[in-house]
This record gives structure tokens, sequence and C-alpha cells, in this order.
């Protein structure tokens, strides 16, 4: 039976590869050949849409897009090649410590002068450049942590444990009001941002793309589990002092009280976390697989590539008082309340 999902519609297509994927889903046209993948830039905006909407088959989906085509047999070969392509140029591009130890223990320092995108939204940030991060953001954050719930089948003992309570916090711990995702949302309407689920897919950057492809690529595949713990533990390590000076930066653009609640919620929360997740999660693990150890390495230093490379479009756009955005947000949303 072909039910049509209730998701966002069809981002407009950035290149062949995008275009013949969101043409199939419609029934309008062929598959791009997998061997096309090759010859599209790994990082650009055409294979990561088209990696991006491949995997979001296994989240929400598409309006008038069937769920049969989440095991599309067709499709996930070329899904195949997209991420082929993808983990071939993170495993060459990423730099890499010399071990997990190095590479936790890069985590854990904080710069005395630091240059990222949380020190400069903190210190001289606007609220058009606000705006347009948590609308970059909210690709990942209207579904935050779900990524990482693909990886629990795959864990067992102290570390599935551990996961499963860090998972239980970010989707509210039983209260719905609380649920990370819903607390973004709130954020986006304090400033003036549209709450519907990939509204801002075609507005978002590839590096933004590559950010959130990360996640599903470590997360959709066993083989790639010890990577996906070390995404999480980079994710959940550096965000307590990186969203600390975000709070700061909402408060002092008056961008609103839900807007200051979601970063202070996460400096409480990722405080507490980045201890589960370093002893019990990675320690856990490792207790039972520790072969794992480069794969988690790995995770880390490829999210910190992506992450570094998203910070820099960000940085260079709003320092040339350009828009980072494919398409400039519009006027502020009124939302009532």
């Amino acid at each position: 039976m072909n039910h049509e999902c209730p998701g966002p519609a069809l981002p407009r297509a950035r290149g062949p590869l995008s275009a013949a994927v969101t043409a199939y889903l419609r029934g309008a046209g062929p598959l791009p050949r997998a061997a096309d993948a090759e010859a599209a830039h790994p990082y650009g905006d055409d294979l990561q849409l088209a990696l991006y909407v491949c995997y979001e088959l296994h989240y929400r989906g598409f309006a008038g897009v069937g769920p049969e085509h989440e095991w599309d047999p067709g499709l996930l070969r070329v899904r195949a090649a997209l991420e082929h392509r993808f983990l071939s140029a993170l495993r060459a591009d990423t730099p890499a410590h010399d071990s997990l130890d190095d590479a936790l223990a890069g985590l854990l320092v904080e710069p005395v002068n630091g240059t990222g995108v949380s020190h400069y939204l903190r210190d001289e940030g606007e609220l058009w450049q606000l705006r347009e991060y948590a609308a970059q953001r909210s690709l990942y954050h209207l579904k935050e942590a779900d990524p990482h719930a693909w990886v629990l089948p795959r864990l067992w003992g102290r570390a599935k444990a551990a996961m499963a309570a860090v998972e239980f916090d970010e989707w509210g711990a039983g209260r719905a009001e609380r649920v990370h995702a819903r607390l973004f949302a709130d954020l986006m309407t304090d400033l003036g941002l549209d709450t519907a689920y990939g509204r801002y897919l075609d507005a978002a950057s590839a590096e933004l793309l590559a950010v959130v492809n990360l996640m599903s690529l470590f997360g959709l595949h066993r083989e790639l589990r010890g990577a996906l713990v070390g995404h999480f533990a980079a994710v959940e390590i550096t965000s307590s002092p990186g969203s600390r000076r975000l709070a700061e930066a909402m408060r002092r653009t008056g961008a609103g009280p839900a807007a200051e609640f979601f970063y202070d919620e996460h400096v409480e929360a990722d405080a507490v976390h980045e201890q589960v997740v370093r002893h019990d999660v990675i320690g856990g693990l490792l207790a039972e697989e520790p072969h794992l150890a480069p794969d988690v390495a790995f995770g880390i230093d490829a999210t910190g590539f992506l992450e570094d490379r998203l910070g820099d479009r960000l940085l260079a756009d709003w320092r040339a008082g350009r828009s980072s955005l494919r398409a400039p947000l519009t006027e502020p949303v009124a939302h009532s309340r």
C-alpha cells in the first residue's frame, strides 16, 4: 500500500545528482548512475543535497513521496555511491590525531582567545546572524538526538545503558515539552523563524548539509558505530562551553527567553553528559571492542573537520556583511503565544 508522507516538500535541486534523485522520487525521471557520484565534489552542494534527501527518507520523508522509497534498491545503490565518495574524502582530508586519547584531550582544551562562531556571536554577532545560525542548525536540532539513536541496537552493556540515559535526557526525560527538538522550535519562535520541519533546507549551505549528513552516515552503518560514538563525544564534550557563549549572545541581542533557555539548558545538561559519554559510553564500548578505538578517534576528528569548514563559511560571510544562506531570510514570522 502506498501512503503519502506528510513531511516537507522535496528541495530544489543544486546540480545533476540532486536533480535526478528528486525527479525519481517524484516519479518524473531515472536515478543518476552510481558512477556519477565519483565526479562530484564530495563536500559540494549537489552531492550533499542528494545524500541528505536519501537520508531523510529514514526520518520523516517528504510530502508526496511514498514510504516504500526508504528501501528502494536502486536508490540505495545510488546512496552507497554518494556515501563512498563522501567517506573516502573524509578519510583522506581529515587531520587525524595520533590516538584516541589525543583526540579526546583536544576536545577538553578551551583556547584562551577563541575565534569560532560561538565566540563571534557572543562578542559581536547581530540578531540577523543569530537568526541565520538557528535556521541552518534547525536541520539537525529539529530532530536532535535522532541520528544517534541508530547506534543503540549496536551497543551493549555499560555503553548501551549510558548512551540510552543521555538520549533519554535529549528527548525530554519523558516530558514532551522538554524534548530538545521542541525547545529549539521555541527558540526559533523567539527569533521569528518558521518552525516547520525541514523549512530551511533550500536555504542551508553545503557545509551545514555535510555536518548533518555525517551523523546519518555514521548512524546508519553498523561498521561505523565507533565513529558515531566519537561524533557523539565531540558534540557532547564541546557543547557546554559553546552553549554558554550562545546563551550570552541571545541575552545580549534580546533574542527572547526561549532562545536563551535552549542554550542555558545545554550548558547544564551537556556538562553532565560529557562525563557519561567519556567514561561510560566510550569506556564501555572499548571494554567490549577495544579495536574500535581508531574509529572513535576518526569520528571525533571528522566532526571537527566539518564543523571547522562550516564555521569558516559562516564567519567569512558574516564578516563580509553578507548572508550565509543560499536564500536570505524573510522578515520575522509572527507567532501566536
